[in-house]
């Protein structure tokens, strides 16, 4: 199923065309750049429609993982930069069809830990929660109002493809009304915790003590989670700072409360 095309003009390459200038998740795709990235979307539930690369890269991709069951496209650097809008110097990229997302009510049937985003429109941010999020054992990531498109091509990029391993859902409703969406977390015994900087909230460590199921609110970069979210939750939660400074990125403070997450199972567990 390789194939040499020379001509940047051929519409076999349609799917990887104009990277730069337009996000493929509109016509209902999903692209991965890279070797890793790739082979986690080959993994993934997204059923592949083409892998386009250089000679030497389809070479390491099918020596490691074997044949993709799709079009691969040997195209040159050139031939590559022309059709991707720029120099796509990893030179592996790949298309896939995108796949129904699962249901709240499936997540949660196994979830002990999720992480909820209100607001957070960054895709850079969203793509670096879903990597902290995988890489401490997080289950789920919930999409309340004004989050961004996980499956946008620079989230997939920066989550280093766990947008495409990590279940995610979205809430119903709108920016005052998907709150109630909450709910249905409570009645599954999550215990909800909404992250802020203000200094009347609780200790994250005190908020997180001996909650089997937690799920973690994390509002936007700046405004942080609006007050209509924050009623919505059992307990307010802050990260202690040092005098002078406030607040840290959306995607470190999310970390911080994965890990603390993380080291309150343990002693839970314990």
């Amino acid at each position: 199923m390789r194939e040499v095309i020379s001509d940047p003009l051929d519409p076999r390459l349609d799917d990887v065309r104009d990277l730069n200038k337009s996000d493929k998740s509109g016509e209902g795709l999903v692209i991965a750049e890279g070797h890793l990235v790739v082979s986690r979307l080959a993994e993934s539930r997204f059923p592949l429609r083409c892998i386009v690369g250089f000679g030497s890269k389809l070479d390491a991709y099918v020596e490691e993982y074997g044949d993709p069951g799709c079009p691969m496209y040997e195209v040159t650097r050139e031939t590559l930069a022309q059709v991707a809008g720029f120099d796509m110097h990893r030179g592996l990229v790949a298309a896939a069809d995108r796949a129904a997302e699962p249901t709240l009510e499936e997540i949660l049937r196994t979830a002990k830990t999720v992480v909820v985003l209100e607001g957070v429109g960054d895709h850079e941010n969203i793509g670096a929660i879903f990597r902290n999020a995988a890489g401490m054992d997080v289950d789920a990531v919930l999409l309340g109002s004004g989050a961004a498109d996980p499956l946008y091509r620079r989230s997939v990029r920066v989550s280093m493809g766990h947008v495409l391993r990590l279940p995610f859902a979205h809430l119903d409703g709108g920016y005052t009304m998907w709150q109630r969406s909450l709910q249905v977390l409570r009645d599954a015994n999550f215990r909800l915790v909404s992250l802020t900087p203000h200094p009347e909230a609780v200790h994250l460590a005190q908020a997180l003590h001996g909650a089997e199921k937690v799920a973690l609110l994390v509002g936007a970069e700046g405004p942080g989670l609006t007050e209509h979210a924050m009623k919505a939750t059992d307990v307010r939660a802050r990260i202690p700072m040092a005098p002078g400074t406030d607040s840290l990125n959306v995607a470190t403070s999310a970390a911080i409360a994965f890990y603390e997450r993380q080291r309150s199972r343990i002693d839970f567990e314990v």
